[in-house]
């Protein structure tokens, strides 16, 4: 069987590895060129092809192939490897620190997966950018704070990437960057190895350009059986524009109405879901948390040189140390309560369908664009996945959001893989 390798899913990537149609050393070595001939993306903050052919030699020997067997994977850099330094986008650590691989890396490596490198992050997993564009407008951002996964991801340097969220790390860059991502529910993957910001939203996740494979990585790292995704027979669908509708653009605003259609021309229940009013600052308490728990978590930073920190991750912490205790308790309760009466009411959908970002990726690499539209969703914790498929007025990707209960990320994805073509048919931009 022939295929080709570079618009193959993981999932058929590493079924023609088992029957022999490929080798590990043919898809690394495929997927290492496309990282050379695109360094003008500065997706990578450590490229590491001879480590990675050497793993991939040694795959050959495997008696029984991982869910991952000879996958190629890009690593955010704020994740610990053994193998290669990693430097959390910040010039305090420009030396690299090294380590025991995080439980993520670990778990990868022992699915049998192949570590290209570590992707660019922004400073601390925060708003300082770092080199890396867009590739669908190399004057464009990417999108923060897995700039690199997502850009890596998007170009066809790996079929996988990982990365984390805190506000919108992972579903604001796959939207800008036109791929699919998968945040978790809060605490289904342990983030030992992973530098921590705040431990009461920091959730790993992962990009891919196939929404199946963002199922494989799950079952990977959860070592629970791959069984694919479960047929969509039918979907309820909550439409919610929440409180901070006004944030999106005009762009932005099209591209959502334009997916409300074309859900329900296809046959999908869409019924309009409002946020309750006693909610309406879930965003607040969100940035609330993030800041008073960053600036108990950067301690050791903020003592160090800070002409190394950049503005906007010393006014972050400036900002946490100003937050008495009795705010952040106020606005961890806000949340508990949101979180149980919000998932309560899931139960009578399938998901729910909301903006991933407030429109395109903005021109310009000093900045990363606005969180604003997954900083309730990460605050709260429920699984969301950016599905690709549209574009904006200068033609470039922008995604929705499903938001499902908790524990049901295998029946999201199916959503996201079942809706994906539905936008990709119908984007009058395309």
């Amino acid at each position: 069987m022939t295929i080709a390798v570079e618009t193959a899913s993981a999932c058929a990537l590493v079924q023609a590895m088992r029957d022999g149609s490929l080798t590990p050393e043919k898809v690394v070595g495929h997927f290492i060129g496309v990282c050379e001939r695109r360094r003008d993306i500065a997706a990578w903050r450590e490229f590491a092809p001879t480590l990675a052919r050497r793993a991939a030699g040694k795959l050959r020997s495997v008696s029984a192939p991982g869910l991952l067997h000879g996958i190629p994977v890009g690593i955010k850099d704020i994740m610990l490897t053994h193998d290669m330094p990693t430097r959390y986008g910040s010039l305090l650590y420009d030396y690299g620190v090294t380590g025991d691989d995080a439980y993520c890396v670990e778990q990868l490596r022992t699915a049998g997966a192949v570590i290209l490198g570590k992707t660019v992050t922004t400073e601390f997993a925060y708003f300082a950018p770092g080199p890396t564009r867009n590739p669908h407008n190399l004057e464009h951002t990417p999108g923060g704070s897995s700039s690199g996964s997502a850009a890596a991801v998007a170009a066809g340097m790996v079929p996988i990437a990982l990365g984390s969220q805190t506000a919108g790390s992972l579903i604001r860059p796959a939207s800008y960057c036109g791929v699919f991502a998968l945040k978790p529910g809060f605490g289904v993957i342990p983030t030992h190895g992973v530098k921590e910001m705040s431990p009461s939203l920091d959730t790993l996740g992962w990009l891919s350009r196939h929404a199946e494979d963002l199922e494989l990585v799950r079952c990977a790292l959860t070592n629970i059986e791959f069984q694919g995704l479960p047929a969509v027979t039918g979907a309820r669908i909550g439409i919610c524009r929440t409180h901070e509708w006004s944030h999106l653009n005009a762009g932005g605003r099209a591209a959502f109405e334009r997916a409300v259609s074309l859900l329900g021309d296809a046959g999908l229940e869409c019924v309009e879901w409002t946020m309750p009013d006693r909610y309406r600052d879930l965003v607040v308490a969100q940035q609330t948390i993030q800041a008073f728990e960053a600036s108990r978590a950067y301690a050791a930073e903020w003592s160090m040189d800070q002409t190394l920190i950049s503005p906007q991750f010393r006014e972050l912490i400036k900002t946490g140390l100003s937050i008495s205790s009795g705010e952040y308790r106020t606005a961890l309760h806000l949340a508990g309560d949101a979180r149980a009466e919000i998932n309560d009411r899931l139960g009578s959908l399938d998901a729910l369908l909301t903006p991933s970002a407030p429109g395109e990726a903005p021109s310009g690499l000093t900045a990363t664009g606005d969180p604003v539209c997954s900083r309730i969703w990460t605050l709260l914790g429920h699984p969301n996945v950016n599905v690709p498929g549209l574009t904006g007025p200068n033609g470039l990707p922008i995604g929705v959001q499903l938001v499902g209960p908790f524990g049901g990320e295998r029946s999201l994805v199916a959503l996201a893989d079942h809706i994906h073509p539905l936008l990709c048919a119908g984007n009058s931009y395309a």
